[in-house]
């Protein structure tokens, strides 16, 4: 999917939503356990009841991987259900020596043909330039993340720049706003701004909204441009809104809840 087309979904849905497909088979409700594959049972439920609130999926690969051959099956099963019109994330956090990165971006770009994979940039440049050579494809790097571990590494001043700013300027100058994004922490709004300001083009994918308590209002503050240049992910608090057998319905009432103050937002800096 094309920066037009991510866009133009944006604003015909009024919606910047990620809805987060990190399904865990320990959480997925009891009723469903007796499916042959309970975890592809669930997401098939949650997209179906989403689908009309997002613009992008995010899968988890871990709670995939976790799973052996089967999982690998299950993650390709249900990015083959997913609309084609939704952008899709392989939240994988890959980086690596060149050709290392190079099988990759092979695995997630023509074997599974996700949309974009999030990336680890701790190796450099060259480590992630492999992942920017596909046509229409993504990149999301590591930027300054939402966990108390950032203050171990992003945060740590490097000469003039903290070491997040500098992973920002690197990779700006490496991809452009239509292939690459950047993930920043909805529970840093302050920090969102100043990225903002250095990356006025590029999309932020930004975790945190919801279960981690960041606040969708401040982050539009902080972080839209005039193409919106947002994906905020919500994962826990859509999927497993509830374990019951109405796990689906609350999954989309909460989806709607989260799209409407979207659009409002939305209309309110003049973008639709």
């Amino acid at each position: 999917m094309n920066r037009n087309e991510l866009v133009n979904q944006i604003k015909l849905k009024k919606s910047f939503l990620c809805v987060g497909l990190d399904t865990d088979i320990k959480k997925v409700p009891v009723h469903l356990l007796q499916e042959k594959n309970p975890v592809l049972s669930f997401n098939k439920a949650i997209i179906d009841a989403t689908k009309d609130y997002c613009v992008s999926y995010k899968i988890n690969t871990a709670f995939y991987e976790a799973e052996g051959v089967k999982g690998w099956q299950t993650m390709q099963d249900t990015l083959n259900y997913i609309p084609k019109n939704i952008f899709t994330i392989a939240d994988a956090k890959r980086g690596d020596i060149g050709n290392t990165s190079d099988m990759y971006a092979r695995a997630f770009f023509e074997h599974m043909s996700f949309d974009s994979v999030t990336l680890a940039p701790y190796m450099g440049q060259d480590s992630l330039s492999p992942f920017f050579k596909y046509e229409n494809k993504w990149g999301i790097v590591l930027a300054l993340t939402s966990n108390p571990g950032s203050a171990d590494f992003e945060q740590q001043q490097i000469g003039d720049h903290k070491l997040y700013e500098r992973v920002i300027k690197t990779f700006a100058a490496l991809a452009t706003d239509k292939q690459l994004m950047f993930v920043v922490g909805a529970t840093k709004p302050q920090e969102l701004g100043e990225i903002r300001k250095q990356v006025p083009g590029y999309f932020l994918l930004v975790p945190g909204v919801g279960a981690q308590g960041g606040s969708l209002v401040d982050v539009a503050k902080h972080g839209m441009n005039k193409d919106c240049g947002l994906l905020i992910n919500a994962s826990r608090s859509i999927i497993y809104a509830s374990n019951g057998i109405d796990f689906a319905k609350k999954a989309a009432e909460e989806a709607k809840l989260m799209a409407d103050e979207m659009a409002l937002l939305l209309h309110n800096y003049g973008i639709i």
